[in-house]
């Protein structure tokens, strides 16, 4: 795990804060402590990991069908 070091300059808080939210969001430490929230079995995530994949590929044919009729 990384550290992440903001430092507040005259240009305010806010900005700053948006910053550290960005470099939070793109180490993934958000979603990462979200994953450890609570226990999860390995066939429950292989599963959830399943239908992700599966819900990606229904949404990429629905966007390709569609795309292919208006031409």
């Amino acid at each position: 795990m990384q550290n992440i070091y903001i430092s507040v300059d005259d240009r305010g808080v806010e900005r700053s804060l948006r910053k550290f939210k960005r470099m939070c969001d793109s180490y993934g430490i958000v979603k990462m402590y979200r994953s450890r929230q609570e226990y999860k079995k390995p066939s429950i995530k292989a599963k959830e990991k399943q239908e992700a994949a599966e819900k990606r590929r229904r949404k990429t044919m629905f966007k390709n069908g569609r795309s292919r009729s208006k031409i």
